[in-house]
């Protein structure tokens, strides 16, 4: 399969770029850059029945999230998504994955509640998965003022995102709780420095680079990080029977799209339901670039069947 003509359009322009590479630059300036090509690259405007604030405790300080009501929500507690943004552990917010939160709230019919997690360098790991458990066990507690039925709780993420909906699921295991139906995992990251064919064949020229994934794990991680720690490298936890039903998405030109299969894998050989789609002429991110990319948009709709299916 070959790239798609508008992706291969897309990366001829950003090689044209004087925009700088994100290892060349601050956390600081990656998180701008990554909300410049957010702005460019999604889809504006996506009326939605309403969206709320709020901050929430956590394990070091309060968590910031978003709420969002979709349009026909009727009356009775609605599914719930909490969902994890990309951004390798240092960029992305509430703001560069809000349009992809306002469609899939109107498209799965569920509230989705987007987390801003602390980032690295200035929160290194664990602080990212911590504060993602924390705001999933906080939506079981609170399922009632919030609408929605604890037992139809999922998460999600994209990226770091999906390493984080990955990680939960698997705390929630070994913790007794709280109850997850599924997990959506869009090309997670599932492996600390992980040397995969994918890794080194993509590893340059198709918007995420190795040397990108580098510097997100030089600023996430600290030396005395145990690669095989699950908690930041899912793929190498142990055991993964018991845990929800997943769906996983690759890309076919992703540096993670091995990693991201071999995830798929392992929990089908554990007996987790997990559906597997790879978009083989795809790039890493295409999710959040649905303003511009056709199959992009009909992945979200892909995606989103999945989770009324899990949800019922």
């Amino acid at each position: 399969m070959s790239l798609d003509a508008i992706v291969k359009g897309l990366l001829d322009e950003m090689a044209a770029s004087p925009m700088p590479k994100l290892w060349e630059v601050s956390p600081a300036q990656g998180r701008e850059m990554y909300r410049m090509i957010a702005n460019t690259m999604e889809p504006q405007g996506i009326s939605i029945g309403k969206t709320e604030n709020m901050s929430i405790p956590g394990p070091a300080a309060p968590i910031q999230i978003r709420i969002y009501t979709p349009v026909a929500s009727g009356g009775t507690a609605l599914p719930v998504l909490v969902y994890f943004h990309g951004g390798g552990f240092v960029i992305g917010d509430l703001e560069t994955h809000d349009p992809l939160c306002r469609t899939l709230a109107n498209e799965t019919g569920a509230k989705v509640i987007a987390v801003d997690y602390r980032l690295a360098p200035e929160h290194k790991f664990p602080a990212a998965p911590e504060d993602s458990y924390a705001a999933v066990k906080w939506v079981e507690t609170n399922a009632a003022s919030l609408g929605v039925d604890p037992n139809r709780i999922a998460v999600g993420g994209d990226s770091a995102g999906g390493n984080l909906a990955a990680v939960v699921c698997q705390m929630a295991k070994q913790k007794g709780g709280p109850h997850i139906v599924f997990q959506l995992l869009i090309y997670p990251v599932t492996q600390l420095r992980a040397n995969t064919d994918s890794m080194k064949s993509f590893a340059e020229g198709y918007f995420l680079e190795k040397k990108t994934m580098d510097w997100f794990f030089d600023q996430y991680t600290t030396p005395g990080t145990d690669p095989n720690d699950p908690r930041v490298s899912p793929l190498a936890a142990a055991d993964l029977s018991g845990l929800p039903r997943a769906y996983v998405v690759t890309a076919g030109f992703d540096p993670l799209r091995d990693e991201g299969k071999a995830y798929a894998d392992k929990l089908n050989r554990a007996g987790v339901a997990a559906v597997y789609v790879d978009y083989p002429s795809m790039i890493h991110g295409f999710f959040g670039m649905s303003g511009v990319i056709p199959q992009a948009r009909q992945a979200i709709t892909d995606a989103s069947a999945a989770l009324r299916k899990a949800f019922g």
